[in-house]
C-alpha cells in the first residue's frame, strides 16, 4: 500500500553529493554533513494543490506525498496532528508587534515537537529494514523515540546527560527504551552513544545524522502555510533541526509555486550560557565555535556544538532574520509571568523564545507591521525542576 511519496533522492546540504534514498543512509559519505531529502516537486506541482491536503483532516500524514515514507504499512502513528496557534493580542500590543501567536507544540504525542521528527524517522527506519536505533537526547527526543520505536517494534537505546529533567528520563524508560545516564552535556552523551551503540549495529538517530527527522519537522512550516504565514518566526534552537526544516520547506513551497510572497524571517533564540549560533551570527562566522562549558536550565538549548550550525546560520541570514540570546533569569521570569496570562504552561525553551520578542523589538528587528509566530516546543509539565526555580522567583500568581 503506497503513500504516494514523491521522494526522489538524498542530497548533501553542504557539498551537494547525491545518495540513494532507498538505502539506509546517515550523513554524507563524502564530507560527513547532513543529507536533505529531495522530492519531485514538478510532479507535485502538476498533481497537487494546497486544497488537496486541506481536505484530508488534521493528521501529520495528510502531507504524505511530501514526506519520505513510501509504504503506508510502515507508518508508526500515535495520532500526531495539527497544533494550535494561540492568539496573544494584549501581549502583542505591549511588546510592540502587530500580531503575536504561539504555536503550541506541547499538544503532540509525548508532549513536544520531537514527535513530528520521530514519527517520520522511525517509520522510514522501519520501512528500510532497520531493527534498532540509538541517540543521545536532552530529554524530549528520547521520549519521542521511545514511543514511536515501541509503536514500530524497534529497539531504542537513549543516552541522557545526568542533568536531563527527571520527567524526560522517566518517560523514556517507561516507554521501553534502554536508558544510560552520562556525566556532562549532550555532546558527551553523543560520544558515549556512538562508542557503545555503534558496536551493537544500531542505527544512529542523532540530530541531523540521518535525513528523516528533519522531514517530519517540515510539517510545522506546512501547517503555518495552511493557516496563513507570518512575517516573522521566533524559534528556540539547540540542535536546530526545526529551524532548518522551516527554511527548507519554505524554499520548497516557493518552488511549488504555492508561496509567492517572501517567506517569513527566521529569528533564532538561544540561552546566554550556551549560545554558539548567536555568537557566530553576530561575528559573521559561517560556523559556530563550540561552547566549552554550556550552562542553562533550558535543557533543550544546552547544545554546545550542532552538526547543522552552518545551516542554521544560512537559514537566518537568507531569510533576513536575526539572533538573540536570553539569560536564564529572564526566561524563568517569563515562565512565571506569562504562563498565567497566556493560558499555556510554558517550557523553558518556549519561554526563551517569548522573552526574545521584546529584545528584538527594542533592536528594531520586529515592529508594529509584523505578524510574529513564536514556537512553544514542549509542554511545561515536563520541566518540574525549571518550574520550581521559576516559582521561587515569582511573588505569586500573575506576578
Amino acid at each position: 500500500m503506497t503513500t504516494g511519496s514523491l521522494l526522489r533522492s538524498l542530497e548533501c546540504a553542504a557539498c551537494g553529493r547525491g545518495h540513494d534514498a532507498d538505502r539506509v543512509q546517515g550523513v554524507c559519505a563524502a564530507c560527513g554533513k547532513p543529507l536533505f531529502c529531495r522530492y519531485d516537486l514538478a510532479r507535485a506541482r502538476a498533481s497537487l494543490t494546497p486544497a488537496t491536503f486541506a481536505a484530508r483532516g488534521s493528521s501529520l500524514w495528510r502531507w504524505r506525498e511530501l514526506l519520505p515514507v513510501r509504504d503506508a504499512r510502515a507508518v508508526a502513528d500515535l495520532g500526531e496532528s495539527t497544533t494550535p496557534l494561540i492568539e496573544l493580542p494584549e501581549l502583542a500590543a505591549e511588546l510592540g508587534v502587530g500580531r503575536l501567536r504561539l504555536k503550541e507544540e506541547g499538544t503532540l504525542p509525548t508532549g513536544s515537537f520531537k514527535a513530528r521528527g520521530m514519527a517520520v524517522a522511525i517509520s522510514r527506519a522501519r520501512e528500510l529494514g532497520v531493527r534498532g536505533v540509538f541517540l543521545p537526547s536532552a530529554g524530549n527526543a528520547g521520549g519521542a523515540a521511545a514511543a514511536y520505536g515501541r509503536r514500530a517494534g524497534l529497539e531504542v537505546r537513549v543516552w541522557l546527560p545526568e542533568e536531563t529533567p527527571a520527567a524526560n528520563r522517566m518517560e523514556t524508560e517507561a516507554l521501553g527504551a534502554r536508558v544510560a545516564r552520562v556525566p556532562g552535556h549532550i555532546g558527551d552523551a553523543g560520544r558515549r552513544a556512538r562508542e557503545e551503540a555503534g558496536r551493537d549495529g544500531l542505527f544512529d538517530l542523532s540530530t541531523l545524522r540521518e535525513p528523516y527527522r528533519l522531514e517530519g519537522k517540515r510539517t510545522m512550516g506546512l501547517e503555518l502555510f495552511e493557516a496563513g504565514l507570518p512575517t516573522a518566526i521566533v524559534y528556540p534552537a539547540g540542535g536546530g533541526t526545526g529551524l532548518i526544516a522551516l527554511w527548507k520547506v519554505f524554499a520548497e513551497l516557493r518552488e511549488l509555486g504555492w508561496l509567492e510572497a517572501a517567506p517569513p524571517r527566521l529569528f533564532v533564540v538561544q540561552a546566554e550560557g550556551c549560545a554558539p549560533v548567536v555568537r557566530a551570527f553576530r561575528e559573521g562566522l559561517a560556523a559556530s565555535p563550540p561552547v566549552a562549558d554550556p550552562r542553562t536550565i533550558a535543557s533543550g538549548l544546552r547544545v554546545p556544538a550542532a552538526l547543522g550550525d552552518f545551516l542554521m546560520l544560512r537559514a537566518v541570514r537568507e531569510s533576513g532574520g536575526d539572533a538573540e540570546a536570553v539569560s536564564d533569569a529572564t526566561l524563568l521570569e517569563t515562565m512565571g509571568a506569562l504562563s498565567s496570562r497566556t493560558g499555556v504552561l510554558l517550557c523553558p525553551e518556549g519561554a526563551a523564545a517569548l522573552a526574545a520578542v521584546p529584545a528584538l523589538a527594542r533592536r528594531g528587528k520586529l515592529g508594529p507591521l509584523d505578524d510574529v509566530v513564536v514556537f512553544h516546543t514542549a509542554s511545561g509539565l515536563k520541566y518540574r525542576e525549571a518550574w520550581e526555580a521559576a516559582l521561587a522567583r515569582s511573588e505569586g500568581p500573575g506576578a
